[in-house]
């Protein structure tokens, strides 16, 4: 969706998608709009609340029943199994998506792990693909004008210009740019506290057999989980750069992460997006 700054302005049901790398403050910036005006869709909530949530709940299961006490409670349905899927705790989509690795040290097998990986990236495209229906929903049932799609940040791997279209047909697509200067604020952040993510199958299998001869592992089974995801992530994060920017550059407008930071209220963010819509094409 194209539009000038004062075409914005005008706009009575404001619909954006935000899209940038986890830790670029989309949640951020979408929880500082009023909620009593703004319906804020999460993508990763949609897909653990919908699309994964039985195989959220049968892997949580599965980790169960090795436990004799819980195994016999199960069984006798003396007890159940939920999770508790926010939008600002989406432990149980991280938990599922897990890490390639030493089964020993909590890794899964390469097979299930593409597993996995095959399962989210259905569920990512069907939860871009939702959006549509819950503007109207938003409107026709809680009536929200206002719409803001805060999207995840594997959606750049998709592959499926389809669904970019879909977003690009009924929201604003607005990429939050990292600056260099917080580039490596955000990795270091990464190798610290190593996250379950999304990868391209073509990325990840490139990444594996450089990871495994770098560091002589035989098989993915003999290599640290976390190892490998720390030392992916730069190699991640300098790949998804670039497909942001070509999202942008087709579809929608971009903005700077440390301007997004100064937004503190709905008319500083009104006023952001229409001066990023001023300044480019």
């Amino acid at each position: 969706m194209r539009m000038g700054p004062q075409e914005f302005l005008d706009w009575q049901s404001k619909r954006i998608t935000l899209l940038a790398m986890s830790g670029a403050g989309k949640t951020t910036l979408a929880n500082k709009l009023p909620k009593a005006k703004w319906f804020h869709y999460s993508g990763d909530y949609r897909i653990g609340t919908k699309y994964l949530r039985e195989p959220i709940l049968d892997n949580i299961k599965r980790q169960a029943m090795s436990v004799p006490f819980l195994r016999d409670l199960l069984l006798s349905d003396s007890i159940y199994i939920s999770n508790k899927i926010t939008v600002d705790n989406l432990a149980p989509v991280s938990t599922f998506l897990g890490k390639v690795g030493d089964p020993a040290l909590g890794g899964l097998s390469l097979q299930e792990f593409k597993r996995r990986q095959q399962l989210h990236h259905q569920a990512e495209c069907a939860a871009m693909n939702d959006v549509p229906e819950f503007i109207h929903k938003a409107e026709d049932i809680y009536g929200y004008h206002h719409f803001i799609n805060d999207a995840g940040g594997s959606v750049c791997e998709l592959d499926r210009p389809d669904v970019l279209e879909t977003l690009a047909a009924n929201t604003l697509i607005i990429y939050i740019k990292i600056p260099p200067a917080l580039e490596q604020t955000i990795i270091e952040r990464a190798k610290t506290d190593p996250k379950p993510l999304y990868y391209r199958e073509a990325f990840l299998d490139a990444k594996l057999a450089e990871f495994l001869r770098l560091k002589n592992y035989t098989s993915c089974d003999n290599m640290p989980p976390d190892e490998f995801v720390t030392w992916a992530f730069p190699e991640l994060f300098k790949a998804r750069l670039p497909r942001y920017q070509a999202i942008a550059d087709q579809y929608g407008y971009t903005i700077d992460a440390n301007d997004a930071a100064k937004v503190s209220n709905e008319a500083d963010f009104i006023r952001l997006i229409a001066d990023a819509l001023a300044k480019q094409p």
